[in-house]
């Protein structure tokens, strides 16, 4: 690959990104006993560990339907508590998010994809990196209040 055009380290880059985070997510979640997963702090408003892992993974699969198959719904309804009640359905629900990380991730041919604009469902115009960029830091602070909800609780 000597042409800069066909260079895939920034897409590689954030690819990683994504691929540790979702990772980490589910050693939390084998890492929370099932009892705990969804149980509240005392005193907390930012929801428990399961939540803030499913809100995490959901951000990030909203990104990748919107940039493959331009599918922005919120993932809310196939995600709440009583759909992902067990680790098990919260382990499985991340490996379709992985799946869709990797079509998206699949669909930018080079770095240069990442200049490109995307239509977001308000009619703004945003390049797809920024996008990419905001959609893992909103996921890590998702996955930050998880982490923060599961000392909380006592567990580590």
């Amino acid at each position: 690959m000597n042409s800069e055009t066909n260079r895939r380290d920034s897409i590689e880059n954030l690819d990683r990104e994504c691929v540790g985070l979702l990772s980490r997510l589910a050693e939390l979640v084998r890492s929370v006993p099932s009892q705990s997963l969804y149980a509240e702090s005392l005193g907390s408003s930012t929801g428990s560990v399961g939540e803030n892992v499913v809100r995490s993974a959901a951000t990030l699969e909203q990104t990748f339907g919107g940039l493959t198959i331009n599918l922005w719904d919120d993932p809310h309804e196939w995600t709440l508590p009583e759909t992902l009640a067990t680790s098990t359905l919260i382990i499985e629900y991340l490996c379709e998010v992985d799946q869709a990380r990797t079509r998206a991730f699949a669909s930018l041919v080079d770095d240069s994809a990442l200049g490109k604009y995307i239509a977001m469902p308000s009619g703004e115009q945003v390049p797809i990196q920024a996008l990419l960029a905001n959609a893992i830091e909103a996921a890590r602070g998702f996955e930050q209040r998880a982490v923060e909800r599961y000392k909380a609780l006592g567990a580590c």
